[in-house]
Formats: C-alpha cells, structure tokens, sequence
C-alpha cells in the first residue's frame, strides 16, 4: 500500500500507523490529518477513493485512487461540526443555552417537552432519542419532517435527568433550533456560511450539487469483520451491548432505527440533505482543520480566524453527562454536543473533546497540547465510538508529541 502525503519531522509514528492500518486492521481508503499549534503536520491519504467497485458495500475494493481532496461521508463525526452552530449562536448573545427548547421552536412543548433546555439537546439528556414512528427514507430527508416528528414524540425519560445518546434525534432538534433563531437557515448553510468558507473547508453538512458533480465523495460501506495481523487483539463487546443492539425493543436498536430503513449513504440525495447528525462529508483536513479552528487561529480565506472564544471553549468541553449511557449501553462522557475523553471513546487527554463516526471516522481538538486531529476512512466497521483504526493513529500522535518534546505524561 502506499501513503501519499506528508508528516513533520517527529511525526513519523503516524505515518506508520497509518500504513499499518491498511497491512493489519484492513483499511481500503482513508485519510489522516493533524494540526499542532494551528500549523498541519501530518497529512496523508491512501488506498481506493471507493470501498467497492459495484454497487454492493462489500465488493471487491475499489480502483480509483484516493486523491488529496477525497471526502467521505463521516457519519456521527458530524455532531461534533454541528454542535459549534448553537455554541457559536451563545457565543453571538442569539441562544440562550439554558432556556427552554419550547421558547425558541413552541410546537416543541407537546406531550411534557416544556422542562427541555437548549443544552439538553447538546449533552443528550433531552429524553428523545427515539422515534414511536419512525421516519423513511424520504421522509427523513425532508428538513420539516424530522423536526415535526421529534416535536410530536413524548420523552422516554423525565428530560435532564439521566442521559442517552440521542443518534439521529440530535440533529433534527439542533437544526430546527437553528431555524427559529435564524429566521431560516438549517445548520448545513450555517456551517457554510459562517465555519466553512471563511476557514476553506472541505467540510458540507450537505453536499452541493458542483461538489457532488466533481466526484468529491468516495463510496463508503461496510467492511468485513477480520481477527487482525501482527497479534493484537480482537475486541469484542460486552454482552450488554451485544443484547441491546440485539433487541428491537430496547432504547439502543430504536435510537438507531427512527430511519428505517436507512438510507443508501452513497445516494447523491442523502448527500445532498443536510442531516446534522449524520450524513457530514469531510476530508480529513477540513475535519481536523475545524478542529483546530476551535482552539486557536488558523488561517483563513482572507485571515487568521478562531472560531470559539476562551469561555465557548470551555463550556463546549464541560462535562454534562458521564456515566451509564441508556442507549449506547456503556459509561460515556458528553459537554456540550461534544463526546468527552473517557473510557468508551478515548481520546488524546482528559482535557480533549470531539466526536467519533459510528464505524470509523474521528475528529477531536486537544487545547493543552495544540493538537487538533481528523481520520476518514470509506470503510465501517460495527464500532461505534472507538474505532481501532483511528486510536491506533492517537497513540500515534501521543508518541510523535513525546518525540517533538511535548509533556504528555499526563496522557
């Protein structure tokens, strides 16, 4: 397999890493990159731009080349983007994290919704994670379908006392929240507006139709489950976990069904929608450069741009729910539309936020080391907030920091 791209001098562990991800953990197509200090130090890419060369998910790998510009859609690692739109509104004196949802968005307040806060939403204690009626495909491609349907739905759990990851719930509350503070404009044309083009992104929370027609997006799919080479482990889940996903009763298979069946992520539509919980495409820079952006300057278009200031920055990174997740059925850690450093989605330090993809992709920033990080890749796996691949390019990055003279002891 050869990796394309470049690394700073220190930084050679990642290189290795990621070309090991291809020899022993079955990589097809991916990239990595890092930014230290607002400066990128890694960049690199490898494999096929598709997982596939037919339309089946898990047919032969792909031809094409993956190419610098290569996006993929990053599933869940798109929360993490879209939290900075409610985050950045606060941060503008336009949102009140603390008021209730129905203040903003009044049809939200049926069936016992009036206690929901705006930060409810963001650390997943809102009580919504789920669907009575599940939306199709083409309903939930809808931007007004969504929203009405999580308004209709009636809590599972008295809203801000316990948490749960909130899977594809999160983002049509977020969005349509957006929209009523906005007078209009969804998350997606946020993002572009006021993150994206300022900071040039490779980044879309809905994929137009130029970018769409250029072939930015790679196929993405489904990669077979193998022991891995070289003599690491296979990690197996907890029964708990097994159970749950294997009931269709419990709060973690309907989290993840309130689409069912679930759109083909390869169709140019679903691209096209902007599903803030979803269906991002990135590279791996515009990810990691997002990162980066909310933790220092980086150059823009025409200038140097941070995106979060020292207290938005903190409050994002606060710890707002920690513990047994009822969905996801293990301890999990969330601050403010962030997942937080902890066992079940371990990241550079305790101090780091971000968010993986189900299945792969990771984007997080580290503000004590300088460090912000981005990995796509078009191939999932059944991970959901850990993938093998991705932590084995953090522990990358942790020893590449050790070598540049960084104090990581603490990590």
């Amino acid at each position: 397999m050869d990796v394309h791209g470049t690394v700073a001098e220190g930084f050679e562990p990642v290189r290795d890493a990621f070309a090991g991800n291809f020899a022993a953990l079955g990589d097809r197509g991916a990239a990595v990159a890092v930014y230290r200090d607002g400066r990128k130090v890694v960049d690199l890419w490898g494999g096929a731009r598709d997982v596939d060369a037919t339309d089946g998910a898990a047919g032969p790998p792909g031809t094409e080349p993956w190419r610098r510009g290569t996006a993929q859609v990053v599933r869940s690692a798109t929360k993490g983007v879209a939290a900075a739109v409610p985050l950045l509104l606060h941060q503008r004196g336009e949102l009140d994290l603390d008021a209730p949802v129905g203040e903003y968005w009044p049809e939200f307040k049926a069936h016992g919704k009036e206690r929901v806060l705006v930060r409810h939403v963001l650390n997943h204690r809102a009580g919504l994670p789920v669907l009575d009626r599940p939306l199709s495909p083409e309903d939930a491609l809808d931007p007004m379908r969504g929203p009405r349907a999580v308004a209709a739905q009636a809590p599972v759990w008295e809203p801000g006392t316990d948490h749960g990851y909130h899977a594809l719930t999160y983002g049509w509350m977020l969005d349509e929240l957006v929209r009523r503070v906005t007078g209009g404009r969804g998350a997606g044309e946020w993002i572009a507006d006021e993150i994206a083009r300022p900071l040039d992104l490779d980044l879309w929370v809905g994929l137009p139709a130029a970018e769409e027609a250029a072939g930015r997006a790679g196929r993405v799919g489904r990669l077979p489950e193998a022991e891995p080479t070289g003599g690491g482990p296979r990690l197996r889940p907890k029964r708990a976990v097994t159970e749950a996903y294997g009931d269709p009763a419990s709060l973690t298979r309907r989290a993840f069904a309130a689409i069912t069946p679930f759109p083909d992520q390869n169709d140019p539509a679903y691209r096209a929608a902007a599903l803030p919980a979803t269906n991002g495409v990135a590279t791996a820079d515009g990810l990691a450069r997002f990162y980066a952006a909310l933790i220092g300057d980086v150059d823009g278009v025409t200038r140097r741009v941070r995106l979060f200031d020292p207290a938005t920055m903190e409050r994002a990174r606060a710890e707002e729910s920690a513990g047994p997740d009822r969905v996801l059925v293990v301890g999990t850690r969330f601050g403010l539309g962030y997942m937080l450093h902890g066992s079940a989605s371990p990241f550079l330090s305790p101090g780091s936020f971000g968010h993986p993809g189900r299945g792969g992709a990771l984007g997080f920033a580290d503000p004590e080391a300088g460090v912000a990080f981005g990995y796509v890749t078009n191939g999932f796996r059944k991970t959901v907030t850990a993938d093998p691949r991705a932590q084995a390019l953090v522990r990358a990055v942790r020893e590449s920091l050790r070598r540049t003279g960084s104090d990581v002891d603490r990590v």
